[in-house]
Order: C-alpha cells, then structure tokens, then sequence
C-alpha cells in the first residue's frame, strides 16, 4: 500500500468485528476514498461481542469518526445504536454499515445481501428461480435471505441454530416476499439446487463444513459469505464438485460502490 498523508483534518472510518484479521475492507476504502479526492481512511478494530456495548458508543462519540463498518459477530448488536434505518436494515433489524449525519445522529443500513448477489451474477450464476438452503439466518443471513427473495429465488430453506431467530426471518421475509416459500429446513436435501452458508463456519482454519449440503452436482450453486485467502472447506467442496461458486470475496466487492455512496452520498 502506497503511503498515504494522514493530517489532524483525516476523517475516520472503522471496520469492526471479532475476528478482524481477514478483513480486506481498510486497504480497499481508504483507496477508494482516495481515488474519490476525499481525505479518509478506514481501520480495523476488533471488538468482541461482549465489549459491544461499551465500545460501540465510545467509537460514535469521536469528533472526527463519520462511519462504521460492521462484521461478525455484530451486525444485530450495533443496530441497537443507530438513531434510524436504511430499508433493508429496517426489514431485519441488522446494519453492516452506519455513517454519522452532519446533526450528529446516525443512520444505519445493510448491504451484504445486495453484494452477495450482485457478486453471484457477477461471476455470470443463475439466482432466479433457484431453491436455496441456507446456513444462517443472523444478521448477513437476514440480509442475504431477503436479497436472494428481491431477486426472485423459488424457495428458501433455513437452517440455524436459534429456532426463534429462524420464525423471526421466516415471519419478516413473509410480509415483504409472500411469493418466496421460506421454511425452516427439514432434512431433505433433494430439491436443493443452491446452498448459501451465512453462518461464521469457515472464518477459521479448522472449521469444517456449516452442516448437511446433500449431494452436491455440478448444477448445484454455491455462495459462502466468509473471506479467506484460502478456500473453506465449504467452498473446497463445491470445487470438488465442479459446482459455480462464489465467496466472501465477490460479496465484498459486490457491495463496494453501494457501501461507498452511503458513506458519501453522490449529488
């Protein structure tokens, strides 16, 4: 990364999350900021969920702080800290993005669904039509979940580990997308032809699979939310089966430009 000239005028930006060592996000915003002759950068901070509440606040009330970037395990927790929302965080009540208001106050929105998509199409995946299983239904499931509705999936599957955190989605995604069937998952497997996994499995190096895929084929299509400079054992597997795929990566640099005009709105 080329050096960068830092003044007392520099706006702040943070990423946080726990764990925060596999973020791209600081290099690829504070190059876009500087390609966009605006003089910021972004830095990782890693906050665990426990410490949420008092950090959080103590990171808004900065003087020179205009936005958050959020990651797991928070994307539910920091919402709680927005003074409003965005459409898509208003729907499932997760941010992964806040940015400060020149009153002071905060707004808060979601933007993993649409770049998870936008990263499938990107790399030229078929998503209408589709019948997903998904692992995950927290905050990035949330937003993926009603993305892969907007773009017009036949069916959504869910499996999680928190039964009402499931009714919650399945309920929100009801009201909005009455047209998509989304269930909680049974173990049948056999109607599948895309599997999405949102949960955290994968963020470590000896995490194995998010759970039961099936039997995987060729025309099965596969999105995995996690970063990794190497593959997880879930994109590992699609690989193995010649399955399309796209991961963490391509959902990150899916939702660039969306995250980049929330943060400096283009007039």
């Amino acid at each position: 990364m080329s050096a960068l000239a830092i003044t007392g005028k520099t706006r702040l930006f943070c990423i946080v999350g726990d764990p925060i060592v596999q973020v791209r996000s600081p290099q690829v915003y504070t190059e876009q900021f500087a390609a966009a002759g605006i003089d910021a950068v972004l830095v990782p901070m890693q906050v665990s969920a426990d410490r949420c509440a008092e950090i959080i606040p103590a990171l808004m009330a900065l003087g020179n702080l205009d936005g958050l970037l959020v990651t797991a395990p928070l994307k539910a927790r920091v919402a709680a800290f927005a003074d409003r929302f965005g459409p898509t965080a208003s729907c499932i009540g997760a941010v992964n993005a806040l940015r400060r208001e020149a009153d002071g106050s905060w707004t808060g929105d979601m933007f993993d669904g649409e770049g998870f998509v936008r990263g499938l199409l990107a790399k030229g995946a078929r998503v209408r039509g589709r019948r997903v299983l998904q692992f995950g239904a927290g905050g990035a499931g949330s937003a993926i979940a009603c993305a892969l509705a907007n773009a017009g999936v036949q069916s959504i599957r869910i499996v999680n580990p928190d039964p009402r955190q499931t009714q919650s989605l399945i309920a929100s995604l009801a009201k909005v997308f009455p047209e998509c069937d989304v269930q909680a998952a049974s173990e049948d497997r056999s109607d599948i032809d895309m599997i999405v996994n949102a949960s955290p499995v994968g963020m470590r190096p000896d995490d194995g699979l998010p759970g039961d895929l099936g039997a995987l084929t060729s025309d099965t299509l596969i999105g995995d939310v996690v970063l990794s400079s190497s593959p997880t054992a879930f994109i590992q597997a699609a690989l193995d089966h010649g399955c399309q795929w796209a991961d963490g990566r391509d959902m990150h640099s899916g939702q660039i430009d969306a995250i980049m005009n929330f943060f400096v709105p283009r007039t």
